[in-house]
């Protein structure tokens, strides 16, 4: 005797699938030869263009919602061959409406009725979390996207940055872009050291240089004046064709005797490098030697940024300006002088003698003037040659501090020069 024969299978069919009518997931139930025997009503709401599923074969159910035919084929095989099925992601269409469902199904098995064996699955409805997942993905890729942009603006500005350090003096530069924006905001009176220089008789020497060699000339020049002043803490305020005006005190200060003891000291030193250059200048074309003026003044100015909206530049303005401007013009060539209240700032440590009493153009006063001693320079060079043999070092005097290609390549030669000293004295011993 065969207990289904007892039942109605339609009966049966309906209870058994009772629990999947009010399912929120779209649920069928097909035979083991794949024909749909029933679906709950979710079924109907969610694919409203398949009229009547009922009989149809399932794989053929897909094809109806335009499933792709690779997940058919997978639906099919694994139902043979596993006996269940799992697809993540189907992206089904309603007219425009696209949906996107999770697929699962597997064979069902029954000992006491055999209209029971068959498959059972349900589709998932996925949307809410397709479309948050796109909305996480489209986010992080614009997030990427925002942090490349980020990171291009910031290697743009890096880059502007260091363009602006090429024409902006280090103190000056600092204070525009350290996080106290009150640094260089105001015009304010203080007692600066200021120094002018000239080459003497540029004017003529440019005119006789072809434009290359004259660039070469100037630009190396005012590198080696410019690493000097920096090395001393001054101010580089401009260069006016070969002139160079520096000052100290402003926009940072070691107090006025300090200031103006390094402004000498660094007008000293420039002086014993144009003699040191004067080989390098002869070698590239320069016949007859470059002498330069200085002139150094203290005083009180008027110190901030001056121009207009468009234009400002950081700079002095004062009697001391003008003073040290004239004893620059005034200077014999190749010396330097100071004027009396930079000589009595510094007596202490620089030996310097009386020069001229002068009343320059556009002073009430007359104004005591000094020079500079030979040996004052001497001891600066001596103080130099010092620090160079401190140790087991190895100074390299680079003539030409713009061609950096230059100096990496003679000290590769230094290092080659070594290894094979050190490996001829390893042979001996």
């Amino acid at each position: 005797m065969v207990l289904e024969e007892f039942f109605n299978a339609n009966k049966v069919l309906d209870l058994s699938f009772f629990n999947f009518q009010n399912a929120v997931t779209a649920a069928y139930f097909a035979d083991a030869d794949y024909n749909v025997m029933r679906v709950n009503q979710n079924f109907k709401q969610f694919f409203p263009s398949l009229s009547n599923p009922q009989g149809v074969y399932f794989p053929k159910v897909l094809e109806a919602l335009n499933v792709e035919n690779q997940f058919i084929e997978e639906f099919t095989y694994k139902i043979e061959n596993e006996g269940r099925v799992l697809i993540p992601r189907l992206e089904i269409f309603n007219g425009d409406e696209r949906r996107v469902f999770s697929l699962l199904s597997t064979r069902t098995t029954s000992s006491s009725f055999s209209f029971l064996q068959g498959i059972q699955g349900q589709f998932v409805d996925r949307t809410s979390e397709d479309q948050l997942r796109q909305d996480k993905e489209m986010l992080l890729e614009e997030q990427l996207k925002n942090q490349d942009i980020i990171k291009q603006k910031s290697e743009r500005l890096e880059e502007i940055s260091k363009r602006l350090a090429s024409y902006l003096s280090p103190q000056v530069f600092n204070s525009i872009f350290s996080s106290d924006t009150t640094i260089i905001k105001k015009h304010q009176r203080k007692n600066l050291t200021i120094f002018f220089s000239d080459i003497v008789s540029f004017t003529d020497l440019s005119d006789t240089l072809e434009p290359e060699l004259l660039a070469t000339l100037i630009n190396n020049y005012l590198s080696e004046m410019t690493n000097i002043a920096i090395e001393y803490g001054g101010t580089i305020d401009k260069f006016i064709g070969d002139a160079v005006m520096v000052f100290f005190g402003d926009p940072e200060s070691n107090g006025e005797r300090e200031d103006a003891l390094a402004c000498v000291q660094m007008a000293a030193k420039m002086q014993i490098r144009i003699g040191e250059l004067q080989s390098y200048w002869k070698k590239i074309g320069i016949r007859k030697p470059m002498q330069v003026r200085m002139g150094v003044s203290t005083g009180y100015c008027t110190v901030g940024d001056f121009g207009s909206p468009q234009r400002l530049d950081y700079t002095a303005f004062g009697s001391a300006v003008n003073l040290a401007a004239r004893l620059q013009a005034m200077a014999p060539a190749g010396k330097i002088l100071i004027s009396e209240a930079t000589q009595a700032l510094v007596e202490e440590d620089i030996e310097s003698a009386n020069y001229q009493t002068i009343t320059p153009k556009g002073f009430v006063r007359p104004v005591d003037t000094f020079i500079l001693e030979n040996h004052t320079l001497e001891s600066s060079r001596g103080e130099r040659a010092k620090y160079q043999k401190l140790g087991d070092r190895v100074s390299i005097d680079i003539f030409d501090t713009s061609d950096i290609r230059a100096a990496i390549e003679e000290l590769k030669s230094i290092e080659l020069e070594f290894e094979r000293l050190a490996s001829l004295a390893d042979d001996k011993s």
